[in-house]
């Protein structure tokens, strides 16, 4: 995907379909190996930075989580030239200390997905990929200092 290029790609959840953060937007369809992403990505700019959006449950709201092509919205994105993702997402808790509207920024997880892809490497190449740090420590520390700034 030559034509467009972006360094930042954006999976939003249901809070943040609305793109006007962004100017110079235009939506393109990508064709993946995968199938179909769950929307068009939008491109555009921030700051400078090109981005790209993808609305993780399509932009009327219509998969649901256990339907939603991760593979293809991820193939997408690594088209556009994308090295980070920023993936927001509304979840709930086993713990009474996080109410609704807290935000939390984790440094693991425990996978209990069930019945989805869980890897790119089905057919031919053998690969293990390590999930021991799953999330960007540069990313996750801008969003704690920023978190700090704004008494989050």
């Amino acid at each position: 995907m030559k034509e467009y290029n972006a360094e930042i790609g954006i999976i939003g959840g249901t809070g943040i379909y609305n793109t006007e953060l962004l100017t110079n937007e235009k939506s393109i369809k990508i064709f993946t190996p995968y199938g179909k992403t769950s929307d068009l990505v939008t491109i555009g700019e921030y700051n400078g930075r090109f981005v790209a959006f993808i609305p993780r449950h399509g932009k009327g709201h219509t998969i649901p989580p256990h339907k939603v092509n991760s593979k293809a919205n991820i193939w997408a994105l690594n088209s556009l030239g994308v090295s980070r993702i920023i993936a927001p997402s509304a979840v709930g808790s086993l713990q009474d200390k996080y109410k609704p509207g807290d935000i939390v920024l984790p440094d693991q997880f425990i996978d209990f997905t069930k019945r989805r892809e869980y890897t790119f490497y089905d057919e031919g190449q053998v690969c293990h990929v390590s999930c021991a740090n799953p999330f960007c420590n540069e990313l996750r520390e801008i969003f704690l200092k920023i978190g700090k700034q704004l008494k989050y």
